[in-house]
């Protein structure tokens, strides 16, 4: 059976100063629990995001131990790139796994927002499923006019008080949000273009806010070192808006401006099952299920077989 774990998917304001984002990885491995599933660093979007997972109490340790590196070593006062954010350690989700219960991710999101809060002095919101305020349910919500509007909630509306620290942004770090999440995809299509109007105009006609496909988060970014733009999104229904519908989404409205796709990219880990919806429809295949994947069938053969041999052992 498995395991209840925790994923954490910290986003962190640096992606350029390579002794830096080790700084980042290394903290997050010294947690003995926690595994390192994937680093994604990005110098345009000056941004890099780590994946582990593990136990609730280590992930919480190696999420604490990774943003204390981040306050001391990024200063935003210096930063500057092309994805929105507020803080060094700018968003901290916590997705339940393995029959972790969503509940069980929100409290801990509280625990690990405290400890921030009060041990490096930080001023954090809560998020998603953690939300303490409706209003601040959405990450792009708290992002809204950027780090000085953020500044200027906090001192005018108590409603924008954070949940924990000070009710300052913290001179370099800024603020940072945690919360609780079901799982979601980064997925980012880049264009053969460099025209960053174009692709914030695609972005905004496919995202769900602007009545595009639901469960769709976008924008458009520009990758100066590539001399491209990229529409970025967060695909937080995969099931809704399944990841060739997206991609087809970009490319028609990108043709209609008489653009081509130079590629795309995953930030981060994707779900089995968003990769075999692609294939499926891809291959137009007949009656497929996840169970027709060999990793898939081998898991859940020798999973009932292992409880099966626990029932008759106990």
């Amino acid at each position: 059976m498995h395991q209840p774990r925790v994923l954490c998917i910290p986003n962190f304001s640096e992606g350029r100063r390579i002794g830096t984002i080790n700084a980042l990885a290394r903290a997050v491995r010294r947690v003995r629990g926690v595994v390192l599933l994937d680093q994604h660093t990005d110098p345009d979007h000056h941004r890099t995001v780590l994946t582990f997972a593990g136990p609730p109490a280590p992930v919480a340790e190696a999420a604490f131990e990774a943003a204390k590196v981040a306050s001391r070593q990024i200063d935003l006062r210096e930063h500057q790139g092309g994805h929105p954010r507020i803080g060094a350690t700018d968003v901290i989700p916590l997705v339940p796994l393995g029959g972790l219960s969503m509940r069980h991710c929100v409290t801990l999101a509280r625990a690990l927002g405290r400890r921030i809060g009060s041990g490096l002095r930080i001023p954090v919101f809560l998020y998603e499923e953690a939300a303490s305020r409706p209003e601040r349910r959405r990450l792009e919500s708290l992002r809204r006019g950027g780090l000085d509007g953020l500044s200027r909630r906090m001192a005018k509306d108590s409603i924008w008080r954070p949940d924990f620290g000070p009710n300052r942004l913290h001179p370099s770090a800024g603020a940072t949000v945690v919360g609780a999440r079901p799982p979601l995809i980064a997925f980012n299509v880049n264009l053969a273009s460099g025209d960053l109007g174009a692709a914030c105009e695609i972005a905004e006609r496919i995202r769900a806010s602007g009545g595009g496909l639901p469960g769709v988060k976008a924008l458009g970014v520009e990758l100066a070192s590539r001399g491209l733009v990229q529409v970025s999104t967060n695909v937080t229904d995969f099931h809704g808006s399944p990841l060739h519908r997206v991609f087809l989404a970009v490319k028609e409205e990108a043709a209609k401006k008489g653009i081509l796709i130079e590629s795309s990219e995953l930030v981060g880990l994707i779900p089995v099952e968003a990769m075999a919806q692609v294939a499926e429809h891809q291959l137009q295949l007949e009656q497929f299920s996840l169970d027709r994947i060999l990793e898939v069938r081998l898991e859940r053969l020798l999973s009932a077989r292992s409880g099966t041999q626990g029932e008759a052992a106990e």
